[in-house]
């Protein structure tokens, strides 16, 4: 399984032996990328299909709603009680860890991986991780960029696009995101 050995904000350049690590990685999770974009899948099958990705089972108490989808797959991590409902895209080339208790509204998107604005480099990548911290509460259609950490508790509303981390017991909302409130 491919693990980035690049530190975050270090641009993986196209030409890089690295890219061809990617992309077996990506052409081997493809099956299981498949099944949970089905939803007709059972539930069998997408555990099995999560853990074919990650190589972590998923826990009884996680709820993913399908289609479900992921442009690579094997850098997810997900805490106990998490809800993810339909239509949930993550980009996880730079690693997503949702902790215990988050719930995650349809069509999210959730992205670690961004291109250099220089455009010598614009086909190589940059990855940073997301972090969604315990209880957090991701609304529909809100997108999450590379680097951000959502603190727990915190409520990230519909439509909202975050480019900043979420403070801790706070409600963000707009383009960009802003602290509308604390709880």
């Amino acid at each position: 399984m491919f693990k980035n050995p690049y530190p975050v904000d270090t641009v993986i350049r196209k030409e890089q032996t690295v890219f061809k690590a990617i992309h077996e990685q990506v052409a081997h999770n493809r099956p299981y990328q498949k099944i949970l974009q089905t939803p007709t899948a059972s539930t069998d099958e997408v555990e099995a299909a999560f853990k074919a990705l990650t190589g972590q089972n998923l826990d009884d108490s996680v709820s993913i709603s399908l289609p479900f989808y992921t442009d690579f797959g094997s850098h997810i991590s997900l805490g106990k009680n998490v809800f993810i409902n339909t239509g949930v895209m993550f980009v996880d080339l730079g690693g997503i860890t949702i902790e215990d208790d988050v719930l995650i509204a349809p069509f999210v998107k959730i992205t670690t991986v961004n291109h250099p604005t220089d455009p010598k480099d614009r086909r190589g990548v940059i990855l940073k991780p997301v972090h969604i911290k315990k209880n957090a509460w991701i609304g529909a259609g809100a997108t999450i960029l590379p680097g951000i950490t959502i603190g727990e508790n915190a409520i990230v509303s519909a439509g909202a696009v975050v480019t900043k981390d979420v403070p801790e017991n706070t409600i963000v909302a707009g383009i960009p995101a802003r602290v509308i409130k604390s709880i």
